[in-house]
Formats: structure tokens, sequence, C-alpha cells
């Protein structure tokens, strides 16, 4: 990424620290969005986890929580992402495989089971299906008898990313754009602590896309949100102080620290300047960071240790709010007990080893990270200017712009690696004769295939034992409310408690807007 050898004052000519950096926890926030940062708090430790049923999932998270996690990241499997519970036809093959099934109120129970979620915060990565799954853990915390008020955690609810990067997406843009909306409006008044959104550019850059290009894609998609609350009449401090962003910690630790500084100087600025935000809260970027799963290799899976503890250390300096670290074997299956705690572990170690909290932003005043910060920020301005010229983010997303930009970069960034250009090490470099013959005693999580049979047995005596009036009822509301203007929000808290399905939520809705078709 570095155009030179080295840096000097001459790279900074004309730069003004007082204008461009500030003071951390002040605008425009570009050495962190809180004045002591780790000294005082350090950031969430919130390992991304979940696999077959609530019951084993569960298990899962309790062990995390004893092994000093101090927050959870619910994954949900396929089937739930897209609409469908575990007993129908589309969902077969795919149940529990890549996250937890959750199709109805007692799934949710026992995912949180002996967890009280005004103890704990909750990052629920879901976005077609956003409303139903916060739904479901309004209600167990009702049960638990923790008031919506006390819950605090993030639904990622980012749906304009799934129809450019990720695919996870059901209905078209517009429809899903009120329901990211009415989870906005809904919060505002009955969920404080709770951030609405969490704007993923995580999903952007493990599709293929530059470092600048993650960060502007992600924050036109911010900018296009901020636009339908307020289309819908929200004051732009009454829901933009709940919203939080989700990026991607790459292999190059300067570029990294710079694509964070940059983005949130960027962010700062459009909510000040454009969307004329008064509460400085509103200008913050606050997010969380992923380690690369794609720049994990299967070849030499104990080398993705090193490569996630280089990721993980980019991300705390560059102030991030929150962490998860890929297991190393995560190129292999899902991660296994021992590679998650590992993954947990490097975390810890960074936390308290390494002295790298104990200063706010350390790298600032770098010649060359200042200078990388401000490259980073004129590419994405010029990618902000490129995107508004075309009418916004949702317009790239139907001309398929933004796409076309992600996969260009993807192909350059493979032949790159093809040609030994770009060196990955175990896989074009360094490679061993015999690769791989290490490994077959290796530990590998597998699902039961029985579990989808256990599935269905499970919902059929779900729906057997519910109360069927009361449910049919609550689903009719719901279908009614959706033609209207109102909230779905408290309907689809009442559809839940009722016994309704996601997956009857989701058809239902289907057969009223049906289904994105890609251009």
């Amino acid at each position: 990424m570095g155009e030179k050898r080295y840096y000097e004052p001459d790279d900074l000519k004309g730069w003004n620290p007082s204008e461009l950096l500030g003071n951390p926890g002040g605008y425009p926030f570009t050495r962190g969005v809180y004045p002591e940062m780790y000294a005082k708090q350090l950031w969430t430790m919130r390992q991304y986890a979940g696999y077959g049923d609530a019951r084993e999932t569960n298990r899962r998270y309790r062990y995390l929580l004893d092994q000093g996690q101090t927050g959870l990241s619910v994954a949900f499997d396929l089937p739930t992402q897209l609409g469908y519970d575990s007993d129908h036809p589309l969902s077969q093959g795919e149940v529990g495989k890549a996250g937890v099934a959750v199709s109805c109120l007692a799934d949710m129970e026992t995912l949180f089971d002996c967890i009280t979620l005004d103890r704990v915060s909750t990052s629920m990565t879901i976005n077609a299906t956003a409303p139903i799954l916060l739904a479901l853990y309004i209600a167990v915390g009702k049960r638990q008898g923790v008031p919506q008020e006390k819950l605090s955690g993030t639904v990622q609810n980012d749906i304009l990313k799934e129809y450019v990067a990720r695919g996870n997406y059901i209905y078209p843009v517009e429809f899903s754009m009120r329901l990211v909306t009415d989870i906005f409006a809904y919060s505002a008044k009955h969920l404080p602590k709770w951030n609405t959104i969490s704007i993923s550019g995580y999903h952007i850059r493990e599709k293929g896309a530059t470092a600048a290009q993650e960060l502007a894609f992600t924050l036109a998609n911010g900018m296009a949100y901020v636009e339908g609350a307020l289309s819908r009449g929200l004051a732009v401090d009454a829901f933009a102080t709940r919203l939080s962003f989700f990026f991607n910690a790459h292999n190059n630790l300067f570029e990294e620290v710079a694509k964070f500084r940059a983005g949130r100087r960027i962010w700062a600025r459009i909510m000040k300047e454009r969307f004329r935000a008064k509460d400085s809260r509103s200008m913050m970027l606050r997010f969380h960071t992923q380690t690369a799963g794609s720049m994990l290799t299967a070849q030499q899976p104990d080398n993705n240790l090193i490569r996630v503890t280089l990721q993980a250390l980019a991300a705390v300096l560059g102030g991030t709010q929150s962490l998860h670290t890929n297991s190393y074997d995560e190129a292999l299956c899902l991660p296994t007990q021992k590679a998650v705690t590992l993954a947990l572990r490097t975390q810890q170690i960074i936390a308290h080893e390494s002295g790298v909290p104990e200063v706010v932003d350390p790298l600032g005043g770098s010649y060359y990270v200042e200078s990388l910060t401000n490259r980073l920020e004129e590419e994405v301005w010029e990618y902000l200017k490129k995107i508004e010229d075309q009418g916004g983010a949702i317009a790239c997303v139907r001309s398929g712009y933004f796409q076309r930009e992600i996969e260009e970069s993807a192909f350059r960034y493979q032949q790159a690696v093809d040609r030994k250009e770009k060196v990955v090490v175990g896989v074009n470099a360094y490679a061993s004769e015999g690769q791989g013959d290490g490994d077959k005693d290796r530990e590998i999580l597998r699902v039961d295939p029985a579990l989808e049979v256990d599935r269905k047995a499970f919902l059929s005596e779900w729906r057997k034992k519910r109360d069927h009036q009361a449910a049919e009822k609550a689903l009719q509301d719901v279908i009614k409310i959706t033609k209207k203007e109102e909230n779905l929000m408290p309907f689809l808290i009442e559809a839940v408690e009722a016994g309704v399905t996601l997956g009857e939520v989701c058809d239902a809705w289907r057969r009223e807007y049906g289904e994105y078709k890609t251009p």
C-alpha cells in the first residue's frame, strides 16, 4: 500500500492536526470515539457462534462466557436467514449447518437458557428476517422478566449489502427497506440500548472489495438508511445515535488501521454537514470488527493463527468497539472448541499483555499512517461522488455497479495470487510436500444429519400444541398491518408469542410482495 520506502514531514505538508485529528472522543473522531478508549474499558470480545440446534449452541455460548467472552454473537443457519422453517422442503440439507436453527419462540428460549438478557449484550447477524428475530429476542426477554429498555445488543439489519455481496435477501428493495426502518422507529421508542443496524462492510470485503471500496460502499449504504429513516418522518438524532457499523480486518496492518481512522472522519462529516445532526453521538462511527475469513487457508491451517493475530491487532490499533477473531480451522469446518478458545485467547493476550490498549490511537501522527489515512479518505470521497452521481446506493444496487466493481477487484487480486505477485504463505509459496498429510487426525466439527429429522418432529409438535385460533389471528394481524403505514414490530412480537413461526410470517410476506430477482 505504501507508495514510498519511507515517509517524512513533507508528506504531511499543509496537514492540520487540529482540523483532521482533533482529540479522541471529539469531532471528527479520527483518533477514536471515546476520550480514554481501552484505558477505561476494553472492547467487547464477541465471538460469532452458532451451529446445530439451540441446545447445542447454548452449550457453546455458556462455555465461551465461562472462558471470559464479554458478549454474544449469534450465527443463524441458512434457512433461518432466508425465512424458512427447519421443516420446509428448501431447508433440506442446510439445517444447523452454517449456524443455529431458529424457527419459533421455544428455539429462542432454549438458545438463551440460563443466560439472563439484561446481563449480556447480544449481536444477531440477521438481515432479511431481522424484525422477526428481534421480536423473538424481545419475547424471550419478557419471559425472563427483562423489560425491553434493558436489552442491549445489535441486530445486523443491513439488507443492502445482501443484494451487493452476500445474497441472503428475500423481498424487493422497497419492502426490505420498510422492515429496516420499522426497527429504527420501534427501537427509538422502546429499545434505548439497542443498536438498530450494523451497516456491514465485512461481507463486501469478503466478496473481493478493496479497503477503499469496503469503506465507500458501506458508508453509501449507511447514507441510504439515514435517508430512508428521514423519509419515514424520524428526526436524525432520534435514531442515528444507535447506528453501528461492521468492518473486516485484513492482513495489511497499516492499511486497515488507516481505513478505520478515515472511516470515522468521513462519517462524522457526512452526519454533521449533510444530515445536520446535532448530537455528537450521531456523528460517531462505532463499529464491530471481524478478522478476514477470506484470508484463512485450508493449506497449513495453523498459519491462520498468525494471520488472525495481525488482523486483530489492526482492529485494536484502529479503535474497534467490539471484535470477533476467527478460528484457525474455519477454512476446514465450523470452529471446534479448541480453535474457538485459542481465537478468544488471542484477543485476551492483546488486551492484557501487549500494552497496546494503554494508549489511545498509538499510531496517530505517524507520517506513514496519516498519509495513508488521507489517501484512503480521498479515494472514498471519489467513490461517494460517483455513487451520488448515479442516484445513490439503492440505484447502484439495482444497476449492479457495486457488484461489478467488487468482482473486478476480486479478479485482479486472484490474478496477482496466480502470478505469485501476491504471496500467500503455504499456498503459492512455502508449500510443504505432502501438505495436509499431518492434518488427517485433526478434529473436525460436523453437524449430525439426524438433527434435521429431530427438528421436523419438534416443529410438528409445536404447531399441534399451540393455540391455533390465537396463532392464526396474530398472523392475520401481521398481514393486515403490513398493508398499512403502521409499525410492524408490536404485531410481530404478539405473533411470535402466540406461536407463529418465522417461516409462516415470511411466507405471508412472500405471497404479498414476491421475491427479489437479481438484475
